[in-house]
């Protein structure tokens, strides 16, 4: 998603229309799953390519816009809805409306788990929402021995309000996983591991206000800025996070009978 490819930016207007036209323009992508709400695409790449860009879209009744926006910023709540999180902090504000942050997440076994360093920004579209994100370095913040550390060249959500009390989730990826991985790993993430995960942000989405009214309810920094008490993180501190600086593991040998999906399937 950087410009070029060499230089750190925060996403201006251009980029989040963008991301919005990718999300509702349905030309060039290939129906991978519809069921029970859900649908998922993929685009561009043969199925046995490791970095496919995916969509994936789900209505949620029940759920105002802004409340699935609170969920997606809401990193505290996060841990309450999201399994297969290992550990999620921000790293430092850029703007009001942009901050650099981890990410780390369980793998299904035996895959080994992944980490991001990524810089996200957001946008209020009056009624509808966007949050989206690129994988940065930041010195403090190398690469662990216990992570495989992948890159995101694009990721993102947009929230479309549905009238005053329902709303319509997207969510595209194009995530370098820096791995060669099975070929029934990329069917499964488009099958099951997507579809799961946008039922569990539609439940958090439905469970959130109680929640939240019982902490911290006026706390939203995401919508206030000067809740806000991270420590300023500047441009010049960070830089691209190229794939082929990183180390790519080869997983293509692992076979399917043994893969643990517990909280992956759908």
């Amino acid at each position: 998603m950087s410009r070029g490819g060499e230089m750190v930016y925060i996403p201006d207007d251009s980029d989040f229309s963008s991301f919005r036209d990718q999300c509702e323009n349905l030309e060039g992508w290939h129906c991978r799953y519809n069921k029970g709400g859900v649908t998922v695409w993929s685009q561009g790449q043969e199925e046995s390519c490791t970095v496919q860009k995916i969509k994936t879209r789900i209505s949620c009744k029940d759920v105002p816009a802004e409340t699935l926006y609170d969920v997606l910023h809401d990193t505290h709540y996060r841990k309450k809805w999201d399994s297969n999180m290992i550990e999620t902090y921000d790293i430092g504000r850029l703007t009001v409306n942009a901050d650099v942050g981890y990410y780390s997440w369980k793998c299904p076994s035996p895959l080994k788990n992944r980490d991001f360093v990524t810089l996200r920004s957001w946008l209020p579209l009056g009624n509808d929402y966007i949050i989206i994100n690129y994988s940065v370095k930041h010195p403090k913040y190398p690469p662990r021995k216990d992570f495989v550390r992948a890159v995101s060249l694009q990721t993102g959500y947009l929230i479309k309000a549905n009238g005053t009390s329902a709303c319509v989730l997207y969510y595209l990826t194009q995530v370098d996983p820096r791995g060669s991985l099975p070929k029934w790993v990329v069917n499964r993430v488009s099958q099951f591991v997507a579809p799961k995960a946008m039922k569990k942000i539609y439940k958090a989405g439905l469970k959130y206000p109680e929640w939240k009214h019982k902490h911290d309810p006026e706390y939203k920094p995401w919508v206030y800025p000067e809740q806000n008490t991270l420590p300023s993180v500047s441009l010049d501190e960070l830089s691209v996070q190229h794939a082929d600086s990183l180390e790519n593991i080869d997983e293509t040998g692992l076979p399917e009978d043994h893969l643990n999906m517990s909280d992956h399937e759908a």
